[in-house]
């Protein structure tokens, strides 16, 4: 798989949202980064990256990291946005 190469804009809250439910995914199935990593076809320092929120991850990506994973895109998906959703209710309206 080809991987964007350059300077990456920091991972907004949507990304952020994404790579959190991969987190919690990866620890309810006991998968490591490294596994992961390997599974998905993607470099380990790549993946790490992003799951640090360092860089947003592409939709090849998700699209990876679902089918390594066994779990359904659309519900990863909308669990991140069900996070945010929830995050942006608690934050005092600035």
């Amino acid at each position: 798989m080809s991987m964007p190469t350059g300077k990456q804009p920091e991972a907004g809250p949507f990304a952020r949202a994404v790579s959190a439910e991969f987190r919690a995914v990866m620890a309810h199935k006991q998968v490591s980064g490294p596994q992961l990593a390997k599974a998905s076809k993607i470099s380990q320092s790549y993946l790490s990256r992003r799951l640090r929120n360092e860089v947003a991850f592409t939709a090849n990506d998700i699209e990876a990291i679902c089918k390594a994973l066994k779990v359904s895109l659309f519900g990863v998906l909308q669990a991140a946005v069900k996070s945010m959703a929830s995050n942006q209710m608690r934050r005092p309206e600035q």
